[in-house]
């Protein structure tokens, strides 16, 4: 297994260079990762069409995860049911150390070869689900064990790795591979491998949500009302695309109703 994120940096001497010479260099590395991605493409929508079955089935969706891309894919799937109206639990994560502990830094329980099976156990996962290991190195212990695991149970499995031929990717029926090269700093994977996995997170659940029905033209019509901001902006999304001209109207339908889309089927049903 060649271990392209352990590579040394192609930068030399950084604590000789200046401010800009140091920001414009990082910049240039950031702009290749949207490229290494281009080229996982296919990858991608293997996975996603994988998840989308998944979950139309009534099944879950699991990342499973430690340090940087771990915490990152937490940042992901909490948002979901405020932007997409999903119940929780439709997408999860389980963390090395724990979700609970997500602000804590605590690498060493990336070693653990039991907690991820063990917390998906308690999750009652099974074939109905679909698992998805997220490591940097593709070996995380953590995450390998868990995956095999899970191919043991016969669950589907996906991985997101920046390894070639990784241990992780080969228990994985859905591997994304993308090959970000040596880091600016060596083998800080928080930087572009981080970089690559929160762009690939955007990916998979905004085309997720998606394919799920849960936007409609470009609209996030079954966004949660949780705060003033977010209640605005669907009462204007409301009045643009039912036509309604008064706001307060608009608003009182909205808030009746829940959300947009429910709003939307409720004056769609008075017109017939």
């Amino acid at each position: 297994m060649d271990r392209i994120t352990e590579q040394s940096s192609l930068h030399r001497d950084l604590e000789k260079k200046s401010i800009d010479e140091l920001i414009s260099a990082i910049n240039n590395e950031d702009k290749t990762v949207a490229f290494a991605i281009e080229k996982a493409l296919p990858q991608v929508s293997r996975l996603i069409a994988a998840i989308v079955e998944k979950l139309q089935m009534g099944g879950r969706m699991f990342y499973i995860g430690a340090g940087s891309g771990g915490r990152l894919s937490v940042l992901d799937v909490i948002e979901l049911p405020t932007t997409y109206g999903i119940p929780k639990g439709v997408l999860n994560v389980i963390l090395a150390g724990g979700v609970d502990h997500l602000a804590e830094a605590l690498e060493e329980k990336e070693d653990d070869t039991v907690a991820g099976w063990t917390a998906l156990q308690n999750h009652q996962i099974s074939d109905h689900d679909i698992v998805v290991g997220v490591s940097a190195s593709g070996t995380t212990p953590f995450v390998l064990e868990a995956l095999r695991m899970c191919k043991a149970a016969k669950i589907t499995t996906g991985c997101i790795v920046s390894n070639p031929e990784s241990p992780i990717a080969s228990q994985s029926d859905y591997a994304v591979e993308v090959f970000t090269g040596p880091e600016f700093i060596t083998g800080s994977t928080r930087m572009k491998c981080g970089t690559a996995q929160k762009m690939l997170f955007d990916i998979i659940s905004t085309t997720t949500m998606i394919r799920l029905g849960r936007v409609e033209d470009n609209n996030m019509v079954h966004v949660a009302l949780i705060n003033d901001k977010i209640t605005d902006r669907a009462v204007r999304m409301l009045m643009k695309t039912s036509g309604i001209a008064d706001y307060n109207h608009a608003k009182s339908l909205l808030l009746m109703h829940g959300s947009v889309k429910k709003a939307q089927d409720v004056l769609i049903k008075k017109q017939i």
